[in-house]
C-alpha cells in the first residue's frame, strides 16, 4: 500500500455500537432499532469473568439473536484462552473476532485460526500493550482495535493519551500490503470521537454515550458520524 495516498475504504466511517447498554430482555428489538439507527456493524463485548471483571454474553445468545437483523456482527473477546472458542463464536454468526494480544500465548496462530474458518481476524490492545505487539502479524489482520479505557466495564472515561499510541498504530497499518481496518473503543462520544478520528481511527465503538442520547438512537448516529466527519475533511 503506498503511504502518500489512503485507499478508499480509509475515508469511511463506521460507527459500531457495543450493545453493552441495550435492555437484554429485548435484545431482538434493540438490535432491529440500532440497524434502522444506520449502524455500520454492532460489537457484542465478550467477558468471562476472569480476564476481566465481568461476565457477558455467550454464543448461544449471539446465535438467538443472529436471525433478527442483517448488520454484521462483530465480537470482542475479553476472554482467557480465546482459542478454545473461536468456532463457537464463527458459528455464532460473527463475521469478525477480536482477540486480546494479552490473552493469546500464540497470536499468529491464533489469528490463522480464525482464517481458517472463514472469519475476519482482529486483535486488541489494552492500554499498556505497546503497538509493536502486532507488527508481526499484520499480514493476518483484518482490523486493529486500540482501547481507549481499560476492558471490564461500560460508561468508563476515555484515556486521552491514547491518542498517541492511535497515530503510531495508523502509520504501522499504512505499511500494510493490503487494508487493515483501525477501531478504537471506550469513551468515544461527542466529546471525544474527533480526537480519536484525528489520530486515525476510522472505526468507533459507541455504548453508553450513544444509548444516552435523548434524541434517539438513529440522531446519535448521525452526530456521531458527523463529528467523526468534520473532525477529518474528506471522510465519507
Amino acid at each position: 500500500m503506498s503511504t502518500a495516498t489512503a485507499p478508499a475504504s480509509d475515508q469511511k466511517i463506521n460507527i459500531i455500537p457495543s450493545v453493552l447498554p441495550a435492555d437484554y430482555a429485548r435484545l431482538g428489538e434493540e438490535l432491529q432499532a440500532l440497524e434502522k439507527a444506520g449502524v455500520d456493524r454492532v460489537q457484542w463485548d465478550v467477558m468471562d469473568g476472569v480476564f476481566v471483571p465481568n461476565l457477558t454474553f455467550g454464543p448461544d445468545v449471539i446465535k438467538s439473536v443472529r436471525s433478527w437483523v442483517d448488520v454484521p456482527f462483530e465480537a470482542h473477546l475479553m476472554v482467557v484462552e480465546p482459542d478454545r472458542m473461536l468456532q463457537q463464536w464463527v458459528d455464532a454468526g460473527c463475521e469478525l473476532v477480536i482477540v486480546h494480544a494479552e490473552a493469546c500465548t500464540h497470536l499468529h496462530r491464533s489469528l490463522a485460526s480464525l482464517k481458517d474458518m472463514g472469519a475476519k481476524a482482529a486483535v486488541a490492545l489494552n492500554p499498556h500493550t505497546p503497538v509493536e505487539a502486532v507488527k508481526n502479524v499484520v499480514d493476518l489482520l483484518d482490523l486493529l482495535l486500540v482501547m481507549t479505557v481499560n476492558p471490564g466495564f461500560g460508561g468508563q472515561a476515555y484515556i486521552k493519551t491514547m491518542e498517541p499510541k492511535i497515530a503510531e498504530a495508523a502509520a504501522l497499518l499504512r505499511n500494510a500490503d493490503h487494508y487493515v481496518e483501525l477501531e478504537v473503543d471506550g469513551g468515544i462520544g461527542p466529546e471525544t470521537i474527533d480526537g480519536a478520528v484525528k489520530a486515525g481511527a476510522r472505526a468507533l465503538i459507541a455504548g453508553s454515550a450513544l444509548f444516552k442520547y435523548p434524541e434517539g438512537l438513529e440522531y446519535g448516529v448521525s452526530d456521531l458520524r458527523a463529528r467523526a466527519r468534520a473532525a477529518v475533511p474528506g471522510l465519507q
